[in-house]
């Protein structure tokens, strides 16, 4: 049974959350003489070579940085270990959502509440998954740490996901997330001693002296 969907008022008003950025707030107080973080301050005294770097220097190391590391992700099944022991970032397959999933351009198109299909996919879904509980070395409040995906890195994974969706590691409802990080870890380990392992020709194993 279909029913009508009813096309949303783009012009009625709204009440937005503002967004919390992080990096703009501590380059904002850095240039009203601000030091509440003291991010650049500490990272000059601990670099003096680096004394003519600027706040704007500094964001567009770190947003080249992390885009690299998304990217990693993105094209990597078992995803990429982030630097200083932080955690794990890769890109899970999962079953399609239990819940009915709008898809709110086709269904503004048809007029009908129409919902997500993935035939791309075999309705399957990409997700993106953080995890620090497979960390080699614990920090401090992990368990209060969250991860939320910039707007490129969102964008990123469907267009990619569709091409490559049976290269992700599956990922099963209610499992735990770390299990995956550590059977990717494991299996790369094996991969790595593979390339470096050689075996001596002169060994013979039935020669006993």
């Amino acid at each position: 049974m279909t029913k009508e969907f009813k096309k949303p008022d783009l012009n009625a008003p709204r009440c937005k959350a503002g967004a919390y950025n992080l990096i703009k707030k501590i380059s904002n107080q850095f240039s009203k003489g601000e030091y509440t973080h003291n991010f650049l301050k500490e990272f000059i005294e601990k670099h003096p070579q680096y004394k003519g770097m600027t706040m704007d220097n500094a964001l567009d190391i770190l947003t080249n940085f992390h885009g690299k590391l998304w990217n990693h992700a993105l094209h990597n099944r078992d995803g990429v270990e982030l630097p200083e022991g932080l955690g794990y970032l890769f890109i899970g397959t999962c079953a399609s959502a239990k819940k009915y999933n709008v898809d709110f351009g086709n269904s503004i198109k048809n007029g009908v509440i129409t919902k997500h299909r993935n035939f791309e996919s075999d309705n399957y879904l990409g997700k993106i998954f953080y995890t620090n509980f497979a960390s080699k070395y614990k920090f401090k409040n992990r368990e209060m740490w969250s991860f939320t995906a910039t707007r490129e890195f969102k964008r990123s994974v469907p267009e990619v996901y569709r091409e490559n969706w049976k290269n992700y590691v599956h990922v099963e409802s209610g499992r735990n997330i770390s299990k995956y990080v550590k059977n990717a870890r494991k299996a790369d380990y094996f991969k790595n001693l593979e390339l470096t392992y050689t075996v001596d020709s002169s060994y013979n194993e039935f020669d006993l002296n």
